[in-house]
């Protein structure tokens, strides 16, 4: 018989951690082993609800065996084919499917691998647009601060997340930052969109006087910023960006790899919201995460001015080995069809207020300064301990995985997106452990 020998589950040095305290983990290290439905185990196999969807991706829970099959039969049909100067009929149907929930009008899909890749091609997508309009001088891009849009360096420049930024020097050029729409002085304790902050919008006004109109390519921003503590965008902000951006021929780009595939009870932030973007780019929900893809969704008239205005030949000199990928494109129209099937939206929608109801009961716990929620995900801000920003929500997170609950802490608040199949008593249970946490990190 053959034996294969695997690395015990605690030799964990070859591998550097992402976004992770690599020195603590290795030496208090939390292992997941197996996920079905709303549960993750350990490698010891204690038993752990999902409070956040994997990493804000899972929507139709773990383990699906819809998609599992479409992977497996895929993979053995056709592992891998380019996309380059070639193409596979699975990547042109996922497309068509996706195109058919997309916002409408939007209805041109450049697949990626990663919201990362997804936030730079759509920042090269914008850029292209205007040059091959005759508009070459239109190259400067705007974000907005505690945006994040990835670690490539085009999404981490127009990102405003401090932490992601300082450690690499200088980023693009002709970046600058609309003011982020955090008011807990005016907002504090909100359920949906707060009322105060519209105005902040005109701040890109501001910055189209000071580079002019002509010099600025596009605007990215999150409907809802997910990242840096669920900031849900007050009444009527995005709407002034929309106007401003279509007065001044900017192109405005929605960053959706949170937000979309029902995390707002609507397929898209968008349709939630009541604005439509240029551009708009998605990841995570895609696959249900089974396997990485990304993926940005432009209107007509950007691929009309991108490819039928482009000399013969290659029309846009920007691409990944594995766009399109056949085992992705498999479980993206798995994870589409379970996602029409179930109207994931739909049960987003109606489990918002019995869980926007339980987010707001901890208002009055210790050192809970806010509470913000919008469809089936939360933010619930802490105060922080004095001189040591942060480390009163990672006590909250050990405890609650320490209890049996996976949450997701940023700086020193807690988010919460769990799977768009949540029931009531996973919704008790998330908020129960959660509640104990914060007291214990009094």
């Amino acid at each position: 018989m053959n034996q294969i020998n695997v690395p015990r589950p605690n030799d964990l040095d070859a591998f550097w951690m992402p976004f992770t305290d690599n020195r603590y983990f290795k030496s208090h290290p939390r292992l997941l082993a197996r996920a079905e439905g709303m549960l993750y185990w350990t490698a010891d196999g204690q038993e752990v609800l999902d409070g956040t969807a994997g990493l804000w991706c899972c929507n139709a829970g773990h383990g699906r065996r819809e998609i599992t099959e479409a992977i497996q039969k895929q993979a053995a049909v056709m592992d891998f084919a380019p996309t380059f100067q070639l193409g596979h009929p699975i990547a042109f149907e996922a497309a068509a499917r996706l195109a058919e929930i997309l916002p409408q009008g939007l209805d041109r899909v450049f697949y990626t691998n990663s919201g990362s890749e997804s936030a730079d091609t759509a920042l090269k997508i914008a850029l292209a647009y205007h040059k091959a309009r005759g508009q070459s001088q239109r190259v400067r891009l705007i974000g907005r601060e505690r945006g994040y849009h990835g670690v490539g360096f085009g999404g981490m420049s127009v990102g405003g997340i401090g932490g992601n930024r300082k450690q690499f020097g200088a980023m693009l050029p002709y970046v600058d930052h609309l003011p982020h729409t955090h008011d807990i002085g005016r907002n504090a304790f909100t359920k949906g969109l707060p009322e105060h902050g519209a105005e902040l919008a005109d701040r890109l006004e501001d910055l189209v006087a000071l580079h002019g109109a002509d010099t600025i390519a596009a605007v990215m921003v999150e409907p809802m910023a997910g990242s840096t503590g669920v900031l849900v965008p007050p009444v009527g902000y995005l709407k002034r960006l929309r106007e401003i951006c279509d007065k001044h021929g900017i192109l405005l780009i929605f960053d959706e790899v949170i937000t979309g595939f029902g995390r707002l009870g609507t397929n898209f932030g968008a349709e939630r919201l009541g604005v439509t973007p240029d551009i708009l780019t998605m990841a995570k929900g895609l696959t249900n995460a089974a396997v990485p893809m990304g993926a940005v969704a432009t209107s007509d008239g950007i691929y009309d001015a991108i490819v039928n205005g482009s000399p013969d030949g290659i029309e846009l000199f920007h691409g990944y080995t594995y766009s399109g990928h056949p085992l992705a494109a498999a479980a993206s129209i798995a994870t589409l069809a379970l996602h029409k099937a179930e109207d994931l939206p739909g049960r987003a929608r109606a489990m918002e207020p019995y869980f926007e109801e339980a987010a707001h009961s901890l208002r009055g716990l210790p050192n809970v300064v806010d509470i913000r929620s919008i469809g089936l995900v939360c933010g619930i801000e802490l105060s922080s301990r004095p001189g040591k920003p942060a480390a009163r929500a990672v006590d909250v997170f050990r405890k609650c995985f320490d209890d049996g609950v996976l949450i997701r802490t940023t700086g020193d608040i807690i988010a919460l997106s769990p799977p768009l199949i949540a029931e009531k008593q996973h919704v008790d249970r998330i908020f129960e452990t959660l509640s104990g946490a914060i007291k214990a990190a009094a």
